[in-house]
């Protein structure tokens, strides 16, 4: 995600636009979501109204993964268990979905650090592309806080989707850059254990893997710095050597002047970071745009890439 993303987010507020048909799941909550009023009267409700920060904007229809950050009046992270969320198809339309956000925590104890420590997840059921309007209301504080943003979903997005084949990208290893990890890596100090393999070479293995593209230095958002640390601390929990674990650095020669390289242009990223997981099968199972909990990813890979005992 970058700061742009945000930018368009707040701009969107200050137009009503509306949404394609009944594009959500009717059957989400067994009463009316939101009490019968319409999303900005939730909206300007007492409390601080803000915008949603975004932590993805590439959604496809389905089973969609929204992660966010709420701030209240003074830019302040807030960092409440929970938060009640509603979708609604326009600003002035009754929500047809009700749901909750669970906060996650970003990166872990000791590792990078970002502007924010958490992030809120929600899972929501968007079967039509699209633009919707969601509002999030942490749960529990002594002030409310409402923020407002859009979801824009999309009938085909860019980069690779569940489902679809792995890119074969020869990415660069400790062995083809004869152990130089400052060509492979802005880490401090160096992820080698997420070096060893590429993707192309796993792909020809037949191993199931998690490739995560993304840049500890040069990372543009208040929370995708931890992700490498997230994923190297899901490879070490699993301490399986049947998945493998892969870091590609975004930019070419490392250097964010240059633009994307060639890696990134082949997997069509047009925001960094992303992370994916792939089975033997060389089959995109799962994805993450944005930062990623450990608890998020361990789950996933447990799930979706270690065999049944």
């Amino acid at each position: 995600m970058r700061p742009a993303a945000a930018l368009t987010v707040m701009s969107c507020l200050l137009v009503v636009a509306g949404c394609g048909g009944s594009d959500g799941d009717p059957t989400a909550t067994s009463t009316e979501p939101g009490g019968g009023s319409t999303l900005e009267q939730l909206w300007r409700a007492p409390g601080d109204d803000v915008a949603v920060i975004p932590g993805t904007e590439n959604h496809e229809p389905g089973n969609v993964r929204v992660s966010f950050l709420v701030t209240d009046a003074q830019g302040q992270p807030v960092t409440l268990p929970t938060a009640r969320v509603w979708v609604a198809n326009a600003l002035d339309a009754r929500p047809f979905l009700e749901t909750e956000a669970k906060l996650e925590r970003i990166g872990v104890p000791g590792g990078a650090e970002a502007d924010a420590t958490h992030i809120y997840v929600a899972n929501v059921k968007l079967l039509r592309a699209g633009k919707y309007w969601m509002l999030a209301e942490p749960e529990g504080g002594s002030t409310k806080v409402q923020a407002l943003g859009n979801v824009v979903v999309k009938t085909k997005d860019a980069p690779p989707d569940v489902g679809d084949p792995a890119i074969a990208s020869n990415t660069p290893t400790l062995a083809s850059t004869g152990g130089d990890t400052s060509k492979l890596t802005t880490r401090t100090p160096p992820d080698e254990s997420l070096l060893r393999y590429s993707v192309a070479g796993s792909l020809r293995a037949n191993a199931p893997f998690v490739v995560t593209f993304a840049t500890p230095k040069f990372c543009a958002s208040r929370t995708c710095g931890p992700v490498v640390d997230v994923v190297e601390e899901v490879q070490r929990r699993l301490d399986d050597d049947e998945v493998r674990f892969i870091h590609v650095e975004v930019y070419e020669g490392n250097d964010p002047a240059q633009g994307f390289n060639q890696w990134v242009k082949e997997w069509k990223l047009p925001t960094e970071p992303w992370t994916f997981l792939v089975n033997g099968k060389g089959t995109i199972v799962d994805r993450f745009e944005g930062t990623v909990s450990v608890n998020e990813l361990e789950t996933a890979v447990r799930e979706k890439l270690v065999p049944a005992q």
